[in-house]
């Protein structure tokens, strides 16, 4: 079998590895999103592969904290994977998975990996679980008319986007930290979410920046967007509080010469909840955030659970043979233990299945209904997905202007 080299790229190899990323993809890197990415991306955690001189596959890794429920924990956010498709079926992919686990295992680096995946069929061989889902949501603004009692009040403004970016990394930080699923952003991803040139809209407009100060002059909430054929889309939005999240919304419903509105949000989106009739908003549901827990131990104990447990996990793990074994979860408030027993086991499943309930989003009940999870003890399965759940479902936004965790 022909083998074909691992390592990561050199700062000036980095064009030649980003053009063969985006011509896997069937796309031209345009040069100013070129310049964007190489803000953020660290040579020495890619990955490239080569035959001979070359380089026909990569994958790159973004050190970032990740929200978990009741804390946060260091993700390798993984992006930018390719395999060029003259040298697809040849393990590459897999060579280049493994390389990248080892890497963090035997480094105590992030022991969570996470990914948005552009195919749905490709990452559960390496351990990825779907840990958050996202809801399209779109509705004729004609019908969204939010129930009377709904209280929208303070003031809009529209900001350009030096003007607007201070506000919005204020309230980003703040609804980060209690949402599950919602990563830091620091001064570089910031740039690389608000590129902007016209290659990136889509047809759309500029980007259009909302701040809402309440009464008593406090930022609350923000959202950005474009305008395309009567369509607003929304691009991201974030608020801190009740009233901030409801005057955005009533914001968007009634802008002038627009009759449509899209949003990618979470599946419990409170918009629905906000309308005399819920239904006039339509939700198409799909997969969000994947998650891999490199290092199990290491992953579980850095987030809290809702309830107390104590159970053994029979873990399987073919792909990341160090996570494999029996272990006892404790967890009762801010003390989580993860040990190796002899105890018998009570449930059984792998390592995917545990990245899936990472976030507290998908439940160990669907996954054992679907045969992922074996209870071995009668009763263990509830107790486990209790605890795991988190109070809002979690959700992850991504996006910027090209692809990025």
């Amino acid at each position: 079998m022909t083998s074909y080299p691992l390592r990561s790229i050199a700062a000036h190899e980095f064009e030649t590895w980003a053009r063969m990323i985006t011509t896997t993809y069937g796309q031209d890197w345009r040069d100013g999103a070129l310049r964007s990415a190489q803000t953020s991306i660290e040579p020495e955690r890619t990955t490239a592969a080569f035959d001979g001189e070359q380089l026909v596959g990569g994958m790159s890794i973004y050190g970032r904290s990740l929200t978990v429920p009741g804390g946060y924990v260091p993700v390798a956010g993984v992006t930018l994977v390719a395999v060029l498709p003259t040298h697809r079926r040849r393990g590459l992919l897999t060579a280049m998975m493994r390389r990248q686990f080892t890497q963090l295992h035997e480094s105590g680096g992030e022991p969570v990996a996470a990914l948005n995946a552009a195919e749905a069929t490709i990452y559960g061989r390496f351990g990825y679980g779907i840990a958050s889902h996202l809801a399209l949501l779109e509705g004729d603004t004609r019908f969204l008319t939010m129930r009377p009692d709904v209280e929208t009040g303070g003031s809009i403004r529209l900001l350009d986007a030096e003007a607007a970016r201070p506000l919005l990394e204020k309230i980003y930080d703040t609804a980060c930290r209690d949402t599950a699923g919602w990563v830091d952003r620091t001064d570089r991803y910031w740039t690389a979410r608000l590129y902007d040139a016209e290659h990136v809209r889509d047809g759309g407009t500029a980007l259009r920046f909302a701040v809402h100060t309440d009464a008593a002059g406090t930022v609350g909430g923000y959202v950005f967007y474009r305008s395309a054929g009567g369509t607003v889309r929304v691009v991201e939005l974030a608020a801190t509080t009740r009233g901030s999240y409801a005057a955005l919304w009533r914001y968007l419903i009634d802008l002038d010469g627009h009759d449509h509105v899209s949003y990618q949000g979470a599946t419990d989106e409170v918009l629905p909840h906000l309308l005399r009739d819920p239904r006039a908003v339509h939700r198409t549901v799909v997969d969000n955030l994947w998650v891999r827990l490199v290092d199990v131990g290491r992953a579980l104990t850095a987030r809290r659970y809702a309830s107390p447990v104590d159970v053994v996990f029979q873990v399987e793990d073919e792909f990341c043979g160090w996570n494999a074994g029996r272990y006892r979860l404790r967890a009762d408030g801010d003390r989580v233990d993860w040990e190796p027993t002899r105890d018998r086991a009570e449930l059984r499943l792998s390592a995917t299945e545990l990245g899936a309930a990472y976030l507290g989003g998908t439940t160990l009940t669907e996954l054992a209904a679907a045969g992922l999870v074996e209870e071995l003890r009668p009763g263990a399965v509830a107790t486990a997905s209790r605890a795991f759940r988190a109070d809002r479902d979690p959700f992850h936004p991504s996006g910027g202007a090209f692809p990025a965790f």
